[in-house]
């Protein structure tokens, strides 16, 4: 976040030594927005199991001594909410903390009421932002669930407040995000079938930002988005395959079903924006 916060404040500095311009700000607008997405790492996100494939996620997968298969402590099993730096736990995991390019195309309307300016604005962004959560297991190997959201279109509301020659605003609406799912793993004994795949998903953004104009037709403008989106496909992969006495096999010999313990994913995004007036 700190890079955020640095972020906003450089660009809004360069947009304060810019000169007044005229303060009409009704009309509509075509433009584009680029910057970098920051994914709110889940730290503590697990994954969990179905080994008797019940439909409930609730359940410990065991080996044959009655022992946990993804157990902490001298053993290196265990979970991490991040990318992988090995087969084990003790090789760590990277967090899923840098930022990934963005690039949006928008278009909106503004009406003004004295100094008050109230509007719509719809947003289509592409971008590629990952999500990992990965587990370990004894043996030892490692199962790693990656989601990608790669495009978002968003319809806000935007409420702001002319003064001198800026608009500084608030701006909030619904998101719709696409996933992309992926599964890694280092166990090359048993099968592993994804049951599920990419999904589409509803969620909200929430932001605010500062805008000035060079002239009557062009705007510039930097801009903080919060976008949460609820990831529901339930991206869950089989393992199966394997000797009997496999941990996967014990409970039912179809295998067991595995996916990652939380399902939202929450981006902070630092944008400049550029404007044409119509």
């Amino acid at each position: 976040m700190t890079k955020t916060f640095a972020a906003v404040s450089t660009a809004a500095l360069a947009l304060v030594a810019m000169p007044a311009a005229a303060q009409d700000w009704q009309g509509g607008y075509l433009g584009i927005a680029g910057g970098y997405g920051f994914v709110a790492d889940e730290e503590n996100e697990t994954t969990v199991f179905d080994t008797n494939l019940d439909g409930t996620f609730n359940d410990t997968v065991r080996t044959t001594t009655g022992a946990d298969a993804f157990a902490t402590g001298p053993v290196p099993g265990g979970f991490c909410g991040g990318s992988p730096n090995d087969n084990n736990l003790a090789g760590g995991c990277e967090a899923d903390e840098d930022g990934e390019g963005e690039l949006s195309f928008r278009g909106g309307y503004d009406w003004q009421s004295g100094a008050m300016v109230y509007g719509l604005v719809a947003e289509y962004t592409m971008l590629e932002a990952s999500d990992t959560a990965t587990a370990f297991s004894i043996t030892p190997a490692l199962y790693s669930f990656e989601r990608n959201l790669v495009a978002v279109a968003a319809v806000r509301a935007r409420l702001g407040y002319a003064v001198g020659g800026f608009l500084p605003y608030a701006t909030a609406g619904v998101a719709y995000g696409t996933f992309e799912n992926e599964y890694n793993t280092s166990n090359t004994v048993n099968t592993f079938t994804p049951i599920s795949d990419g999904s589409e998903n509803l969620g909200f953004q929430v932001g605010a930002g500062v805008e000035t104009k060079v002239n009557d037709r062009i705007r510039l403008g930097v801009e903080y988005l919060y976008t949460s989106i609820e990831d529901d496909s339930d991206f869950t992969v089989r393992i199966a395959g394997g000797a009997a006495t496999s941990p996967f096999r014990l409970v039912n010999a179809n295998g067991t079903d595995q996916r990652r313990s939380a399902s939202d994913f929450d981006l902070h995004s630092v944008r400049f924006t550029v404007g044409l007036s119509f």
